[in-house]
């Protein structure tokens, strides 16, 4: 489905591109220096994961308000920018003999919030600059690049840290924010910030209201509770695997990178596909199907063993799972922005991946747990069973057709636009 979507698009999904390129170049790359070079234990790697999840999502939701009432691009470079500082501390300290298990959790805080800010302020402008009929192909650009990047980096990244160290992969993570922030400095055009009285102070209730938007929607409810759910247990076993592979059956780095770098192209396949099968099934009955399939496939993961069958084992099971995602997640991203008003996206989108963080870093912790008292293959067949009920949770029928799309970006856009003195301001 070719569509176009105008050259400031161009450059934000440029951006979107090359952050999220270096994102998975170094895929794994910070649990890696934990257990290569800083020899830590299963359950600090987790933990690892976990910290940084938890106080970046509360951090984060904290900031939604103060993100919706600004200037949409400024933001996004500022947190670009943010990421690029935190991560090049790694390899200075590494070079200096500095290094330590604590600042990798700093650094894990401070990217992660960062990430969830961008995110929010880009998922906000993004709903300004395209039409509200265009935002499923725009997700399904975003979500294709995003598979390509997973197929791509991994293999890369390992094989840059077979020559050079897992350092190194960290040092290109730290470029691409900044080649990232390039981007979005030039876009042109005029941005987004919901209006505030000047008079007005944040109350403590204003950083309720992305929750109390979520939870009186309820389409937007089950698919909040559906997708939390199934990121958190996915992700709990993110560092298990890491564990598993690299520690218990002794995977070459280059061999784990390759077993999640080829499955991704099938998320690149199904976010092709998306919006065709929407087209053709209709938008509800694709997102169930994809949504139980994706449900399904985790479990498969319980059938690991050490080598090639094992090797082909993650290959198979991830590549269905990724390609249910690549169908999926644009049609749940394109529905959650139609349904949230502009003045009240940036705040939505933090609230929902702040949660998301949240329970992924409880999960990762209770996992953590769970595979110290039995054993990491253990822990990711239990996260697998209980995926089997998260597809209860997914919207009827009836809960999507009971709503009118919110604003489109043409009847926000006069409202929107910042005052011309202001607009000047943030101009490169």
């Amino acid at each position: 489905m070719h569509v176009q979507l105008g050259r400031s698009f161009g450059w934000l999904w440029s951006a979107y591109a090359v952050s999220t390129y270096g994102t998975w170049i170094a895929f794994g790359a910070l649990p890696l220096i934990a257990v290569r070079v800083l020899h830590s234990p299963a359950f600090a790697v987790s933990l690892l994961e976990a910290v940084g999840l938890a106080v970046a999502a509360i951090v984060a939701v904290s900031l939604g308000p103060w993100v919706e009432h600004r200037a949409k691009r400024p933001v996004m470079i500022a947190m670009d920018l943010t990421r690029f500082v935190a991560m090049v501390s790694v390899p200075i300290a590494y070079v200096l003999g500095l290094l330590s298990y604590g600042q990798l959790l700093v650094v894990s805080v401070i990217s992660g919030t960062a990430s969830i800010a961008f995110t929010a302020a880009s998922g906000a402008y993004l709903k300004y600059l395209v039409r509200s009929d265009h935002l499923l192909v725009a997700n399904g650009r975003f979500e294709g690049t995003s598979w390509v990047a997973t197929a791509v980096g991994p293999p890369l990244g390992g094989a840059l840290i077979g020559l050079l160290g897992p350092v190194i992969t960290v040092m290109a993570d730290a470029l691409s924010y900044l080649l990232s922030a390039l981007g979005v400095l030039r876009i042109r055009g005029g941005d987004v910030a919901a209006p505030r009285d000047r008079a007005t102070r944040l109350r403590g209730a204003d950083f309720l209201g992305g929750w109390r938007f979520i939870l009186r929607d309820r389409a937007l409810r089950r698919l909040f509770l559906n997708s939390i759910l199934v990121g958190g247990l996915i992700m709990a076993t993110v560092p298990l695997l890491s564990v598993l592979l690299l520690g218990q059956y002794h995977f070459p780095a280059w061999q784990y990178g390759l077993a999640f770098g080829i499955p991704a192209l099938g998320g690149f396949v199904g976010a092709r596909l998306s919006a065709r099968l929407v087209t053709r099934y209709g938008r509800h009955r694709v997102m169930i199907v994809s949504g139980w399939l994706r449900s399904l496939f985790p479990l498969g993961l319980a059938f690991i063993r050490p080598g090639i069958p094992g090797f082909l084992t993650v290959i198979i099971v991830e590549g269905l799972l990724i390609t249910c995602m690549g169908i999926f997640n644009p049609i749940y991203a394109t529905e959650r922005l139609q349904r949230t008003p502009a003045d009240r996206a940036a705040q939505v989108l933090s609230t929902w991946s702040g949660s998301s963080k949240l329970l992924q870093a409880a999960l990762m912790v209770v996992w953590g747990i769970l595979a110290t008292l039995t054993s990491p293959l253990a822990a990711i067949t239990m996260s697998g069973v209980l995926l089997l009920a998260t597809p209860l949770l997914l919207p009827k029928r009836t809960h999507l057709s009971d709503h009118e799309p919110a604003a489109s970006a043409e009847d926000v856009r006069a409202a929107r636009l910042m005052p011309s003195s202001h607009k000047r301001s943030t101009r490169s």
